[in-house]
């Protein structure tokens, strides 16, 4: 964030703390001095102190030269993931998918440029990728992403697509803005997502959006698939259909939850 865009309260020490967290990650578990300094844009001597402080407080383990995350910093995203009640209802719901069609199934929510796994049931067939809760994966190159992205409003989605990084993933990976935007209006029109091997070669994913009570879609449900078992027809006459009806049976699950809260609330609100 530039600094003449930041508020009054803004901390830059936390951003910059947060920052150091945020470098480590599958393809870096373990990070040098010098290169958490220069993933982070810090210098070496204030790098080391915000190393030193996250291993004080348990975050980060060094050994040697190098450093590493510890399991604590899971505590950090415990509370929000402990408190999301659409992951805890989604889940059965992902449960009877995986049970229905012998596929993994996954709800992912959108952060930042990112779609972050919030819930995961696996089926017994084992992907490439190793995907838990929490990992994160760029919008633009997965179905529950685009997805997503295909319902943002218009300047929201076009000020993401202009930071993002047109990185080619596989062959397949659209790298056009353009040719990205085309294919999220089909995506709105169509009312679900595939992605043919543009994020990991040999993988097919489908999703569908999640919409709450006012209709707003806050997540999309997945299914990704070995190319090689499913074809991309398949993946429509077989998958989706199923899919589709898991969505919808979390949305009245999602609707039926949010209409108690807000009673709930006007109840409090009545006996004060």
């Amino acid at each position: 964030m530039p600094a003449a865009d930041r508020a009054p309260h803004f901390v830059r020490s936390l951003e910059r703390g947060l920052a150091v967290i945020r470098a480590f990650d599958a393809d870096h578990p373990e990070l040098t001095l010098s290169e958490v300094a220069r993933a982070c844009g810090l210098t070496r001597a204030a790098a080391r102190r915000f190393l030193l402080t996250l291993a004080d407080l348990g975050y980060v383990h060094a050994d040697g030269r190098a450093f590493r995350l510890t399991p604590r910093v899971l505590e950090l995203g415990y509370s929000y993931l402990a408190g999301f009640s659409l992951a805890q209802i989604a889940e059965p719901h992902l449960e009877q998918l995986v049970e229905r069609t012998r596929e993994s199934s996954s709800l992912c929510v959108l952060d930042g440029d990112d779609i972050v796994y919030v819930a995961r049931v696996p089926a017994r067939r084992i992907m490439t990728a190793a995907i838990t809760v929490g990992t994160r994966f760029p919008a633009h190159a997965t179905s529950v992403g685009r997805v997503i992205l295909a319902h943002l409003p218009g300047e929201e989605r076009d000020a993401l697509l202009a930071r993002t990084r047109w990185r080619p993933f596989t062959e397949r990976t659209i790298t056009s803005p353009d040719a990205l935007r085309t294919e999220l209006d089909r995506v709105r029109r169509q009312g679900y997502a595939v992605v043919d091997q543009e994020l990991e070669e040999g993988l097919r994913s489908v999703a569908a959006p999640v919409r709450d009570r006012g209709g707003e879609v806050v997540a999309a449900v997945n299914i990704p698939v070995h190319a090689s078992r499913n074809t991309l027809a398949s993946v429509r006459r077989d998958l989706l259909p199923p899919l589709q009806e898991t969505v919808a049976g979390i949305e009245a699950d999602l609707g039926m939850a949010t209409g108690r809260g807000r009673a709930a609330a006007r109840d409090t609100g009545t006996h004060r």
